[in-house]
């Protein structure tokens, strides 16, 4: 299988199935010399690990870490990271070899290859996204000793906004907005109740980021972003910055003061031509409701009858609030990248 790739200079890729014994990442391009411990990469996979709320699957998996390489005496060596997580609360019985779940890559994976991992959805499922957070974490950590960070939270559920933001407030929506998130939790407790699911909105910022990361045309800052956003599963569509209505509303005005350009608004989201100017990079990422849902739901099998369908197994009754993590750790590794890929712009290799 191709496409298991992320990356140019700081590249990611990752293995592994639901429930197979295992799955795993590998980062290649990490520079030499950055301190990196087993805990730096445990603390990122701890936000979205199953378990650890009344709104997520019940399936339990610790998501421990092991980095099997590219790592000494506390130092990246500048060689191959690679890390290991075990899978051990796998329930295969849960699922049906024949039966095509509505919403999901089953009868895509069965068209393209003819032969697919039909426990949990195989590398389809959302549990590989524990491999892209323990190498964005690895990206973070890149990142934060250049002076960027890279921070994301639940936008909205449903319909229900977070407006009064504050970084300080946690609760198990990942919503730091107090009253946002008691409406939202009720939302998601009858959803749970009618046996359906909800979806919403990631919102994701890069902050410190220098001025001219991005390529020209095909790779452009948005375009990489875009790229490692919409490749996780559930996503369905990302907008960058705030589009107005009319041209002279939309355009950032700029100024000079005391010799330094700057700009009056962000609408832009950061970036001109796919370039960063120095401000702010942030965007949303739309993501669709759990398509396991306990409801009946009418469906197919491999022989081409009509069925209904019970789905069966643990479930998250929304992924938005586990998505976060994973949202901030796709921006990391293309920021990372592109960051690696700037260097040679202007010769300073």
């Amino acid at each position: 299988m191709s496409g298991s790739i992320f990356g140019k200079r700081f590249c990611l890729s990752t293995w592994g199935e639901s429930h197979g014994a295992a799955l795993g990442a590998v980062v290649d391009g990490c520079p030499a010399g950055l301190e990196l411990s087993a805990a730096d990469v445990q603390a990122a996979l701890d936000k979205r690990k199953p378990g650890a709320s009344p709104f997520a699957t019940a399936r339990k998996e610790d998501d421990a870490v092991e980095i099997l390489s590219g790592v000494f005496e506390g130092r990246t060596t500048g060689t191959p990271i690679s890390m290991m997580i075990r899978n051990t609360d796998q329930r295969s019985r849960d699922y049906d070899r024949d039966s095509y779940r509505p919403g999901h890559a089953d009868y895509t994976y069965d068209l393209k290859y003819g032969f697919r991992d039909y426990r949990g959805g195989g590398r389809a499922s959302a549990r590989e996204t524990a491999a892209r957070v323990a190498g964005g974490a690895i990206a973070q950590k890149f990142l934060a000793g250049l002076g960027v960070t890279v921070r994301a939270y639940t936008h909205s559920i449903a319909g229900v906004v977070a407006g009064n933001i504050d970084f300080a407030v946690k609760n198990k929506l990942n919503m730091p907005d107090e009253a946002a998130y008691e409406a939202a939790a009720l939302l998601v407790e009858a959803a749970i109740a009618e046996g359906d699911s909800l979806g919403g909105e990631v919102y994701c910022e890069i902050v410190g980021i220098p001025p001219g990361v991005g390529e020209p045309v095909f790779d452009k800052l948005e375009a990489v972003i875009g790229h490692g956003v919409l490749s996780i599963g559930g996503v369905k569509g990302i907008t960058f910055g705030e589009v107005k209505t009319r041209g002279s509303e939309n355009n950032d005005a700029m100024y000079a003061e005391n010799g330094e350009i700057r700009k009056r608004s962000n609408n832009a989201g950061g970036t001109y031509g796919g370039i960063s100017d120095g401000s702010v990079i942030y965007f949303k990422a739309l993501i669709k409701p759990t398509p396991s849902i306990a409801k009946t739901q009418e469906s197919a099998n491999r022989q081409g009858e009509s069925i209904r369908l019970n789905i069966k197994g643990r479930h998250d009754p929304l992924i938005v609030p586990r998505a976060v993590p994973v949202v901030e750790a796709m921006a990391a590794l293309a920021a990372a990248d592109l960051i690696l890929i700037g260097k040679t712009s202007k010769g300073d290799i």
